[in-house]
């Protein structure tokens, strides 16, 4: 008798159980009035399983395509960009017709706009354009998406601008590579590299940077005419860059400019 008394009461300490739910027969309409409100403190675990349980129970219909919408935004604002995606892929798949494609474009392209260590990056003073340019691209992508396929879209006009932003990223990061191969002595991959910036960048800062580096590297491979070409292209399209007289710079540092000659002839 002690024996199953024992056993009976372990149940009372028992911390595994789950929580009773205290929502059963409760509306689609008060399940997301609810979940609104925990959304609105912040609360996003709480609105998440919200919404969870309106999809679970009313499957079909305008509360559970919501749902789905919000979800995506409480993951995002809870720093988890990867189940926010997952949630905004899932949505496109059911619904690829949806009034709301455009915002689910949107927070799409707002799920990598910023990645995952950019705080970190701001504290060490890196530069975006340094870290992996993954993220970059694909948010570059929903934001064109959105752009091309919803122009009157009030989500475009910001759209068009964080592309801006994220167009001189991705070349920057081109020409960080570029760099890097460069005071590796590879110089043949950093002309192609800088390259890159040059044709699909045009117009960008990255591109006055990366014109700099192709005529180093022809100047290191002694490739004379081509370092005069570039050296020409670079000083029409960019007439009082610091380059030619400064040369790049390094650690707060400058380099010291194997061309400046060729600026005083």
């Amino acid at each position: 008798m002690s024996a199953a008394l024992l056993l009976s009461g372990c149940g009372v300490f028992d911390t595994n159980r789950p929580e009773p739910d205290n929502t059963i027969g409760w509306s689609a309409e008060q399940l997301y009035r609810d979940a609104k409100e925990e959304m609105n403190s912040g609360n996003w675990t709480q609105a998440r399983t919200q919404l969870d349980r309106i999809q679970a129970r009313y499957p079909f219909g305008t509360y559970a395509q919501q749902a789905m919408i919000d979800t995506a935004y409480a993951y995002w604002r809870d720093g988890s960009p990867e189940q926010a995606r997952a949630t905004i892929d899932r949505f496109q798949q059911q619904y690829p017709n949806h009034e709301a494609t455009d915002y689910m474009l949107y927070l799409k392209g707002l799920t990598t706009f910023t990645p995952e260590n950019a705080f970190l990056g701001r504290l060490v003073g890196q530069d975006p354009a340094e870290r992996d340019p993954k993220g970059a691209r694909e948010s570059f992508d929903a934001f064109s998406e959105l752009v091309q396929r919803f122009p009157e879209s009030r989500y475009a006009a910001d759209a068009r601008l964080r592309m801006n932003w994220l167009t001189n990223t991705i070349a920057m990061n081109e020409v960080y590579t570029a760099r890097y191969y460069f005071e590796r002595d590879a110089y043949v991959a950093a002309i192609n590299r800088a390259e890159t910036v040059v044709i699909d960048f045009q117009g960008t800062p990255a591109a006055e940077e990366a014109l700099y580096l192709m005529a180093l590297s022809y100047e290191r491979l002694g490739m004379t005419q081509l370092r005069d070409d570039t050296l020409r292209v670079l000083s029409t399209n960019y007439p009082q860059s610091t380059y030619l007289a400064q040369g790049l710079p390094d650690s707060g540092k400058r380099w010291w400019n194997p061309l400046s000659w060729w600026t005083n002839r």
